[in-house]
């Protein structure tokens, strides 16, 4: 019997392997799986009476109403041109600084990051304003691409991120299964907001560590500068509202005045009033974000039902049982376990994007690790940084594919591949510093 589940992975990373979309494979694929085994008498038939129910749950679950709200205010802030002017704004300041450029692109890079919260729109967006100018500039074509692909990156860790949304459901799911599997009735629980604190540290040491090598890389080198005039108050005027909507959103929610929903909302709100404030409110720019806003809201959910329902056959099957044994029969005890899922997962990072393995791979691994007692925030963390690598990594990170549709043709997908090698390394550097200092993050 410990084949079966096997065999419905296989089936399910064939499809996929195709290009059939995601959310339709997983669901397709598992509940064709499960027909067979009716037929076959290895899948019991009332399992299926529980899908309403999980849909019901995921579609009335209330952290999960943030996903839209957040995608919204990064959107609108995208579409409105608030970072384009962040990012000229922030050269200027740095003008007279040697390699001035780049460290504007990785601090507005972090803004946009925490503003957005979606890797692929944080690179899309930097590719086509920074690349053209850094070259124009002087900077060398693979330090280019590599600072502007691991900048678009810090979209997964730093918060508020859709990521750490997403993340956080699913951890605190599985925190719960973990400790009903215990025996334990007096449960604690982990929430999104806990993720967003537990984010912050590593956030600012990739941040910092970006610094210091570009710094460093660059501090012989000439670039042309730009001669505009510094105007305090429009640098003022582009960087406070977005710095302080950032900040209250993200403070509320540590503070615990107001849910992670909640604070979407008035970031959502926020953004509104920023782009008014920006003169680019109109109607079009609400048309058009709010159809942004409402196709990758659908995606999400789309991959969340197919992932639930994935998750249903595989676990009648025999599934959560074979992932178990897994974890038992490993030597070495719960590191190598934990080292061996990170591997697991970086490499799935490959070929699926975060929602997929957040939705599909971590509510598999996550419970029987926390049974082991890893603590549930710092092994988020992990995973969200581990992740966020994986996007980084040559030959296949998802990252890497965004930045080659919007570079210009003089850059080679080779420049691409070799400048993000020091950023890898850095963001490798937090994770291990973060799994022997736990501390950073609880």
């Amino acid at each position: 019997m410990e084949i079966i589940p096997i065999i419905l992975i296989l089936l399910i990373c064939g499809a996929l392997l195709l290009g059939y979309p995601v959310a339709f494979t997983l669901a397709g694929t598992s509940i064709l799986f499960a027909l067979i085994g009716i037929a076959l008498d290895f899948f019991d038939p009332n399992l299926f009476k529980t899908l309403p129910m999980r849909i019901f749950g995921i579609m009335n679950n209330q952290t999960l109403l943030a996903v839209p709200l957040f995608v919204l205010m990064g959107v609108i802030l995208e579409r409105a041109g608030i970072a384009s002017k962040m990012l000229k704004d922030m050269a200027i300041v740095f003008r007279n600084t040697n390699s001035g450029l780049s460290i504007s692109i990785i601090l507005v890079g972090a803004l946009l990051a925490a503003s957005t919260g979606i890797v692929g729109a944080t690179v899309v967006t930097m590719g086509l304003m920074s690349l053209p100018v850094m070259l124009s500039q002087g900077y060398e074509k693979d330090f280019s691409a590599g600072l502007v692909a691991s900048t678009g990156t810090l979209g997964q860790i730093i918060p508020p991120s859709i990521a750490l949304v997403l993340l956080g459901d699913v951890m605190s799911n599985a925190y719960q299964r973990a400790q009903n599997n215990m025996g334990i009735f007096s449960q604690e629980t982990v929430s999104v907001g806990d993720l967003f604190v537990g984010a912050i540290i590593p956030g600012m040491m990739i941040v910092i560590g970006y610094l210091a090598y570009t710094i460093f890389i660059n501090r012989k080198k000439e670039f042309v500068h730009t001669d505009e005039i510094v105007d305090e108050v429009n640098i003022f005027k582009t960087l406070l509202p977005p710095a302080t909507l950032i900040f209250v959103v993200l403070g509320s929610i540590i503070a615990g005045i107001a849910t992670p929903t909640e604070a979407a909302g008035v970031g959502a709100f926020g953004a509104l009033i920023i782009s008014a404030l920006n003169g680019s409110l109109n109607l079009e720019l609400i048309r058009v974000t709010s159809y942004k806003a409402a196709t990758v809201t659908t995606m999400i959910f789309s991959i969340l039902i197919g992932a639930s329902i994935f998750s249903l056959i595989f676990r009648g099957v025999g599934g959560d049982l074979l992932v178990d044994q897994i974890f038992e029969m490993m030597p070495g005890g719960k590191y190598t376990a934990l080292l061996f899922i990170l591997l697991a997962i970086f490499l799935f990072g490959f070929i699926l994007d975060f929602i997929e393995i957040c939705y599909v791979v971590i509510p598999l691994v996550a419970p029987p690790l926390l049974m082991m007692g890893f603590d549930p925030v710092w092994l988020g963390i992990l995973m969200a940084i581990n992740l966020q690598t994986s996007f980084l990594t040559p030959p296949f990170g998802f990252s890497l594919f965004y930045l080659r549709g919007v570079a210009d043709e003089s850059i080679k997908t080779t420049d691409i591949y070799k400048g993000v090698v020091p950023f890898i390394l850095i963001q490798l550097a937090v994770l291990l510093t973060v799994i022997i200092f736990p501390f950073f993050i609880l």
